[in-house]
């Protein structure tokens, strides 16, 4: 593949980097608002990136082949506002994109974002994105392509939408074609490290009392007499009889079918959770979101939490098949690994993110897990590049 100049704007700690420069790339400019990222972009690539983008001069960038832009996702993403272009902080960043590749003319953009964008406010939101950047001379594909790791055989479910563009007068995107149906198998294990492997690992172990709750909840789904696991939230707060009182009327009908299934499952096995309750509540932990349990491990005789993947989330304890872990995400819901009953390390969340070992992330252990969180999948990028830079080949 033939050399070429790249920018890196929103770079974050550098997945659009790891991509590019392995492809023949040389990154001549990236930016961040974030202190925390540009530090540890620099650490890893010698390069220190400039800050807000909006205060900066489209004159001011160098000349590059290709503007690279995870740009960011609260406008779009189910865990924002979802405000989209309305968002006058977040949504409207776009635009400075389109500002420098107006006055640069890139031959390339490679754009990253959140699922949701691609249906935002009816798909609104995506026909603002192509038309503008139709308008600025580019070909791109008419849908965004929606794309996971875990296609790839990295064992992470992190639907994400990249949209490759190409200047008119180099010539067209060709359709991106992805057979899922031969996707590869993924293993958790692949990404894990040893325990003797792990500085400090005690750190990441869950305390004696998140133990004794997770026995607890096996307990529970063990024991229960139903002829499927529950499909539903479990809210023990609502493993009891009905209050006649209560007008379920005034709540969303999803929350009163959640109330009518919860109290079913009371009913039919009142003796067994009267006592487990009982039992429960002495543990500190058991209360809030971690006295609540969704089970998203598929229908088993013998369910063990132990054996699964599992996230102390707002909704509740989640617990999901081991084969792939859950998206990472900026919010701090870190996985737990059932079989190391510890939590995942920030070099494991680098794998997921497809970042190589030698890669230096922040010890600062929260900013770690936020910045992988933010990350682009590495991997997946350097498909989506190469698909795009053979249009010049």
């Amino acid at each position: 593949m033939k050399k070429f100049k790249f920018i890196d704007l929103f770079c974050g700690i550098g997945g659009f980097h790891q991509a590019m420069e392995s492809l023949g790339g040389e990154c001549v400019f990236a930016s961040d608002i974030d202190a925390d990222c540009r530090k540890t972009y620099e650490t890893n690539y010698g390069i220190k990136p400039e800050g807000d983008i909006t205060k900066i001069e489209a004159k001011d960038i160098p000349p590059h082949d290709v503007l690279c832009a995870g740009f960011p996702c609260q406008s779009f993403s189910k865990a924002g506002n979802r405000l989209g272009f309305e968002d006058k902080t977040k949504g409207t960043l776009f635009f400075d994109v389109c500002r420098i590749i107006d006055f640069h003319k890139p031959k390339y953009a490679l754009l990253e974002n959140v699922r949701n964008l691609a249906s935002h406010d009816h798909g609104n939101t995506w026909k603002v994105i192509h038309d503008s950047l139709d308008q600025l001379g580019y070909n791109l594909l008419p849908e965004p392509v929606i794309f996971s790791p875990h296609y790839l055989g990295i064992p992470q479910h992190r639907e994400r939408v990249y949209i490759m563009c190409v200047r008119k007068d180099i010539g067209q995107i060709n359709p991106f074609v992805f057979d899922k149906v031969k996707t590869q198998s993924c293993s958790v294990e692949t990404i894990l490290q040893n325990e003797d492997e792990i500085p400090n690992v005690l750190e990441y172990k869950i305390t004696a009392d998140m133990e004794n709750l997770i026995d607890l909840w096996k307990e529970f789904l063990q024991s229960i007499k139903v002829e499927r696991l529950p499909g539903f939230p479990i809210w023990t707060d609502r493993l009891c009889d009905l209050d006649p009182s209560e007008d379920l009327t005034q709540y969303p009908s999803w929350k009163q079918n959640f109330i009518h299934k919860n109290n079913e499952l009371y009913v039919g096995n009142r003796k067994f959770i009267d006592g487990w309750l009982k039992r429960a509540n002495k543990n500190p932990l058991f209360f809030g979101a971690k006295a609540k349990l969704e089970w998203q491990a598929g229908n088993t005789d013998t369910p063990d939490i132990w054996n699964q993947i599992f996230q102390l989330r707002p909704s509740g304890i989640r617990v999901k098949v081991n084969t792939y872990f859950p998206a990472l995400v900026a919010i701090v819901q870190t996985s737990i690994i059932g079989s190391r009953r510890r939590y995942l390390t920030p070099r494991e969340c680098a794998r997921l993110q497809s970042f190589p070992d030698t890669f230096k992330y922040d010890p600062k252990l929260a900013q770690a897990y936020k910045q992988f969180g933010n990350a682009v999948n590495v991997e997946c990028v350097k498909l989506f590049a190469k698909h795009m830079l053979v249009q010049s080949e």
